[in-house]
C-alpha cells in the first residue's frame, strides 16, 4: 500500500512533524460521497481502541526528552487502560508515589476534547509542540527520553557525543529499532520507504547518525529520507554558533553514506518575501514553514495512484535526484502564492496565483523550464524559487568564495501545488517521450496538483496576501528539490570552519568525508565550463 514509516527525533523535529500530522488529518473526509485526494493508508495506520472501537493513527515513534512530550500523554481517549504503578508493582509493601508538578492543559486541546470553538493560537501561547496537536497516537509511538530534561540548563542536550553515547546506552539495553519502529515496518505491505527528521545542530544529530547505523544494517536497501532541522543562529554567541556548526558537520558527514537522501532545513539569515512574516524566535513559526515546504514537497509520494502522471514514491525521487549515485544532498527551495478567486470560489480554469516577488506563477514555470533537457546544457531551464531552506548562508563562512559563480543543477524535482491547470505542456510532453526512448536525460521533473496547502486553525498566520493581509484558507505553494554545486562551496566553507574545533580523534575523518561530499558534486561537470557565463 505504499506505506512509508516516520521516525521522529527531539524537540526541533516534533514541532515539524506535529504540522506534518495535522495537515494530513485535514484531508480526512468524512461524507459518503466526498474523496480524498490522499492515500492515508501511507502514513496512517488502522487498530483497535481499547474499547473495540477502530482508530487510524500516524505510523510513526516519536523520541524526545523528559518533559519535551508537553501535556501529551502515552495514553490518550482511544486506548484508556489502568496506569496505576502502584498496581503493576511487583513490591508487596507499601509504596508511595512522588509526583511532579503537572502541566497545565492548554486552551486549545481542551477546545478539542469538548468540540469547541478553539481559541486563536500565538507565539505567547505555544509552549510545546503538543499544545497544537490535532491527532491521537498510538502508545507504541510515544518514546520518552528521561536521562536529559528539555531545555536543561545544568545539562543541556547539545553536543554530538551526548547523542552517541544516548543512543548506545538505550540500545544495548532494549534494541531500539526491534523495540520501537520494527512494530510499526511489520505491518506495512509494501512499504515505499522510511522520512527520518531529527535536528542536525545538537546532540540528536549523533543521536540520529548512530540510528541510522542500526536501519542500514537491518534495511539495507529501503530509501530512507532524512529531514535535517536546525534552529536559527541569530543572536546566539560565537561559541553557540560554533558549537551548531560541528554538530551539522558531523551530521552530514554520517547521514551522507547512510541516508537515500539528506535533506537540510534552516531559515535563511536573509529576509523573507513579503508574503511571509514570521517570529523566528518561535520554533511554532519556524516549524511550520519548513512543513509547508516539506508537507508540499512529498505531496505526490501519497497521492491517489488513480493520479499516476502525478503520483510517484520515495525510491524514484531518490533516483532522480542522486543522478550519479553520490549526490545525497539536495537543496529545498519554495514560493508562496495566494490562489486566483476561481480555485477559491472551486470554479475551473487557469489558477496563476503571485508569488512573493509579484511574479506569475505558472509564467514563471512555463517560460522555457524545460530547455535543459541535455546533461550539457544551458541552465536557463531550471527554477530559483523565494525561499533557500537550504543553509544558503552556509556560502558565507568562506570569505575567500568567489563570488557570483553559478549554480549547476544536476536534476530538479518540481511540485506545484494549488493551481487549476495541472495539464502537462507539449513541451513536457515531448520530453517525457524523449527520455522514455533514451534520447535524453530529463533534468527538470515536474509534479502538479490542484490540491491547495490547507491552513488549519492549529497553523500559524505568517502567509499574507498582497494586500497584507493574514492568508486563512489555503495557499499555492511551489517547491524545488534540487542537487547541484553549491553544496560544494557550502561544504567546503562548513571544513574549513569546524575542522579545527574536532576532536583530534575524529579530525581527520570528518574532514576527508567532507572533502569528499564536496568532491562529489564535480562528477559529470566541471566549474570552468561556467566560468564564461559568470561574466556575463
Amino acid at each position: 500500500m505504499r506505506e512509508i514509516v516516520t521516525l521522529q527525533l527531539g524537540q526541533q523535529s516534533n514541532y515539524l512533524a506535529n504540522h506534518f500530522w495535522n495537515t494530513q488529518e485535514s484531508y480526512f473526509t468524512y461524507g459518503a460521497e466526498e474523496e480524498s485526494p490522499v492515500d492515508h493508508n501511507v502514513h496512517f495506520r488502522p487498530g483497535i481502541g481499547s474499547d473495540g472501537t477502530e482508530t487510524f493513527m500516524p505510523r510513526t515513534v516519536i523520541y524526545d526528552l523528559k518533559g519535551g512530550f508537553g501535556t501529551l500523554r502515552k495514553l490518550n481517549a482511544l486506548y484508556e487502560i489502568d496506569d496505576d504503578p502502584a498496581a503493576s508493582s511487583l513490591w508487596p509493601g507499601q509504596t508511595v508515589v512522588h509526583r511532579q508538578q503537572p502541566i497545565g492543559v492548554h486552551a486549545y486541546q481542551e477546545s478539542l476534547d469538548t468540540g469547541q470553538a478553539p481559541p486563536e493560537l500565538s507565539t505567547s501561547t505555544v509552549r510545546y509542540w503538543s499544545d497544537f496537536n490535532r491527532v491521537f497516537f498510538h502508545p507504541r509511538s510515544i518514546v520518552q527520553l528521561s536521562e536529559y530534561e528539555l531545555n536543561s540548563t545544568v545539562m543541556p542536550f547539545e553536543k554530538w557525543h551526548m547523542g552517541e553515547e544516548l543512543f548506545a546506552s538505550l540500545d544495548k539495553e532494549h534494541d531500539l529499532v526491534d523495540r520501537d519502529l520494527r512494530p510499526f515496518i511489520e505491518e506495512a505491505d509494501q512499504m515505499q520507504g522510511l522520512q527520518v527528521m531529527t535536528g542536525i545542530d545538537d546532540a540528536w544529530g549523533g543521536f540520529a547518525a548512530r540510528y541510522m547505523e542500526r536501519l542500514r544494517d537491518e534495511y539495507g536497501k529501503t530509501p530512507i529520507w532524512v529531514f535535517g532541522v536546525q534552529e536559527p543562529a541569530t543572536g546566539l554567541s560565537r561559541e553557540k554558533r560554533l558549537l551548531k556548526l560541528v554538530n551539522k558537520a558531523r551530521a552530514l558527514a554520517e547521514l551522507n553514506s547512510q541516508a537515500s537522501l539528506v535533506i537540510p532545513l534552516a531559515l535563511p539569515e536573509s529576509p523573507l518575501p513579503r508574503s511571509v512574516q514570521l517570529n523566528a524566535s518561535s520554533s511554532w513559526h519556524v516549524s511550520a514553514l519548513f512543513a509547508a515546504a516539506l508537507e508540499s514537497m512529498t505531496l505526490y509520494t501519497r497521492l491517489r495512484t488513480t493520479d499516476r502522471v502525478y503520483s510517484s514514491n520515495l525510491s524514484n525521487m531518490t533516483d532522480l535526484l542522486n543522478v550519479f549515485g553520490k549526490q545525497t544532498i539536495a537543496n529545498l527551495e519554495m514560493s508562496i502564492s495566494e490562489p486566483s478567486k476561481s480555485h477559491r470560489n472551486g470554479a475551473n480554469g487557469h489558477s496563476n496565483g503571485l508569488n512573493g516577488r509579484g511574479e506569475n506563477v505558472r509564467s514563471s514555470y512555463e517560460t522555457g523550464i524545460h530547455e535543459d533537457g541535455s546533461e550539457a546544457g544551458s541552465q536557463k531551464g531550471v527554477a530559483t524559487l523565494d525561499i533557500d531552506l537550504s543553509s544558503p548562508q552556509d556560502l558565507n563562512l568562506d570569505h575567500n568564495r568567489r563570488r557570483g559563480r553559478k549554480r549547476h543543477i544536476f536534476s530538479q524535482v518540481l511540485a506545484d501545488r494549488g493551481l487549476q491547470d495541472t495539464d502537462p505542456t507539449v513541451d513536457e510532453l515531448e520530453m517525457r517521450e524523449q527520455s522514455m526512448r533514451g534520447m535524453r536525460r530529463l533534468k527538470v521533473h515536474n509534479y502538479r496538483s490542484r490540491v491547495a496547502f490547507p491552513i488549519i486553525d492549529s497553523y500559524p498566520k505568517i502567509f499574507q496576501d498582497s494586500y497584507g493581509h493574514p492568508v486563512k484558507d489555503h495557499v499555492s505553494i511551489q517547491t524545488a528539490l534540487s542537487t547541484d554545486s553549491t553544496v560544494t562551496d557550502k561544504v567546503k566553507a562548513l571544513r574549513n570552519t569546524v575542522v579545527r574545533s574536532i576532536g583530534l580523534e575524529d579530525r581527520e575523518t570528518i574532514g576527508n568525508e567532507l572533502a569528499e561530499i564536496a568532491e562529489s558534486y564535480k562528477e559529470g561537470w566541471s566549474s570552468d565550463s561556467d566560468e564564461d557565463d559568470d561574466d556575463e
